[in-house]
């Protein structure tokens, strides 16, 4: 699948933030590609997450495409309750790649956070 091509363009860590269906209010993004298909297992999606501090995802996710994480700011909470007590602390730098149909989470911040995602399918060998 060909890739459009974008030079650099500005985006605003202070307004372009969205919610994001189906999740808590606190968990935003910013999506910079998707043309991520389920129907026919293809594309890519790349995005910002900001899970602002306190705010916790009670179940856990699992998904039918491939996930690479990097956590850039702040601390990702893996794991907890549905407090946000318990779980493992990842604080940034930190990466994390799951396959597809990996179950993870409940996921919550202490501090708040900011993520970079990349969410594709992985061609067919």
């Amino acid at each position: 699948m060909a890739r459009n091509h974008r030079e650099f363009f500005p985006v605003d860590l202070e307004r372009d933030w969205e919610s994001i269906p189906g999740y808590p209010a606190g968990f935003m993004s910013i999506t910079l590609i998707n043309n991520l298909d389920s129907i026919h297992q293809s594309g890519r999606r790349t995005r910002i997450l900001r899970i602002d501090p306190g705010i916790v995802l009670t179940r856990q996710v699992v998904h039918d495409h491939c996930e690479e994480v990097f956590l850039f700011q702040g601390d990702l909470v893996v794991g907890c309750d549905e407090n946000g007590a318990g779980g493992e602390v990842f604080t940034a730098p930190t990466y994390a790649i799951r396959p597809e149909q990996i179950k993870h989470g409940p996921f919550s911040s202490r501090k708040g956070c900011l993520m970079l995602e990349a969410h594709y399918y992985e061609p067919e060998v």
